[in-house]
């Protein structure tokens, strides 16, 4: 019987803010000995492009947000900056705005890219499934993808799912 303690995680999001937690969590449990696995589906897939520049964060609608300025001196650096969904709506480039503050912020707390996140994953062999339908749906050619990647249907990751000590949804 195989004591390997196992994670799968479903990833569905394809916004900068949701692309972290499943490398964070899969490359956290690899390095706790779990065999981990990261089922890519809809707009999830995002994570797996070779561009990642199609990852934005989209404050409409996120409770989450506002977030705090991640420059100039500290009095503005502590204002909350909390802007109504219609100004967020109607400001054309208020979402590149927010993407650009966003990774500022992660470079100012010395924290990983998504794409240095997903290298060590692979490095700690994460498992990347991707949904062969998603990828037909969207119209994605394997070309637009990382290597290292199966595709799969949902009933392979209920092979992987099935066995997991932990399954997550995000």
């Amino acid at each position: 019987m195989d004591d390997q303690k196992k994670l799968t995680i479903i990833a569905t999001k394809g916004t900068l803010d949701w692309a972290y937690p499943p490398f964070i969590l899969a490359s956290t449990a690899a390095a706790l000995g779990y065999e981990a696995t990261i089922f890519f589906t809809f707009y999830g897939l995002q994570c797996l492009r070779k561009d990642l520049s199609c990852l934005k964060v989209s404050p409409l609608g996120n409770p989450g947000m506002p977030m705090k300025m991640p420059f100039g001196p500290q009095w503005f650096r502590d204002i909350n900056w909390n802007i109504p969904n219609i100004i967020q709506a109607n400001v054309p480039g208020f979402e590149t705005l927010a993407t650009t503050l966003m990774k500022k912020t992660i470079g100012n707390n010395g924290v990983a890219t998504i794409a240095e996140l997903r290298e060590l994953c692979q490095e700690a062999e994460v498992k990347f499934l991707a949904c062969q339908m998603t990828v037909e749906l969207f119209g994605f050619s394997h070309s637009d993808f990382i290597d290292g990647i199966e595709y799969v249907g949902a009933a392979t990751y209920f092979e992987y799912g099935g066995e997991a000590d932990i399954s997550l949804f995000i």
